[in-house]
């Protein structure tokens, strides 16, 4: 299920060609820059006191001496413009992979790392209660980077790539990964608290539907036709209610993390940007340990 790409609103429907961005001529844009008016890609916007500008205007503002409408330059959420906005993305990408590889190799690890809120595990002799509610903490984060089966970790890492490169270029690399881990984490909490507790979960689901929240809020915030995303997201909803052995709970969870968390990310206000994002952060994984201290309660 591959997402087609944004095309601008003012377009679609118009039968004009889309523009694409100067810099990266493979990827569609609706904004240009407010200086040369040339169309830019979230990952060449940089913030400016009025709408966003390209890389070279600023460059070229700050050659002439003058004091450049933005510093250094930044993305759509104020973070840095990275030369390979996809790195943190390969790295997520790479352990993952990493972690299926030595799961086929030692098999046992499964039951070592999946979520699992409390079960009675006959293995260590003679026996013992194994779960989160038991102070495995560690099992809430290392479900995400956890999959057993090959179709499974095949379409989680195609969502991770087709998305997370879109989301981490406009966010900048700290943001982004900060939204990746809190949604996979919400993921994690929610199907911790309404799945049954000796019920295991793994994968990385949870994160790439935060993903999947954070770029419909990002074309939102640019004015992109939001329906291939949102046709995208709703086949991905069906099939979670539908098929058996999905943990829904981890989907709904990472989705409702991912929209507040970009929501917060993208529209915080410029004079006090970096409070509010550090706020919003700090709310979605406060209300994370809320679900986690509940559902431990109710356990022990």
């Amino acid at each position: 299920m591959e997402q087609q790409p944004p095309t601008d609103r003012g377009a679609s429907g118009s039968g004009a060609s889309t523009p694409v961005c100067y810099r990266h001529p493979d990827r569609e844009t609706g904004i240009s820059c407010t200086r040369c008016e040339r169309p830019i890609c979230p990952a060449c916007m940089v913030g400016a006191s009025v709408g966003f500008q390209c890389p070279d205007c600023v460059r070229q503002g700050a050659g002439t001496g003058r004091r450049p409408a933005a510093g250094r330059p930044r993305t759509v959420a104020g973070g840095t413009v990275a030369a390979d906005p996809r790195l943190v993305t390969k790295v997520l990408l790479g352990i993952n992979l990493a972690v299926f590889l030595l799961v086929t190799v030692r098999p046992a690890l499964v039951n070592d790392l999946a979520l699992v809120g409390l079960a009675w595990d006959r293995q260590p002799p003679p026996g013992a209660f194994v779960g989160v509610a038991e102070g495995q903490w560690y099992r809430l984060v290392t479900s995400m980077f956890l999959h057993r089966e090959v179709v499974h970790i095949a379409f989680n890492m195609l969502g991770l790539w087709w998305l997370g490169g879109q989301v981490e270029a406009a966010l900048g690399r700290s943001r982004y990964l900060a939204l990746y881990l809190l949604s996979g984490l919400a993921g994690s909490a929610l199907t911790y608290l309404l799945a049954a507790q000796n019920q295991p979960s793994l994968g990385a689901s949870g994160a790439v539907y935060g993903l999947f929240g954070a770029t419909a809020v990002l074309m939102r915030r640019m004015n992109y036709d939001m329906r291939p995303v949102l046709v995208l997201l709703a086949v991905n909803l069906y099939f979670t209610f539908r098929w058996d052995g999905i943990a829904w709970e981890a989907h709904i969870g990472g989705l409702v993390a991912g929209v507040a968390l970009a929501v917060g990310l993208v529209h915080a206000p410029r004079e006090r940007r970096t409070a509010v994002q550090v706020g919003v952060c700090a709310l979605v994984l406060l209300g994370t340990v809320g679900m986690i201290v509940v559902r431990t309660m109710e356990l022990t």
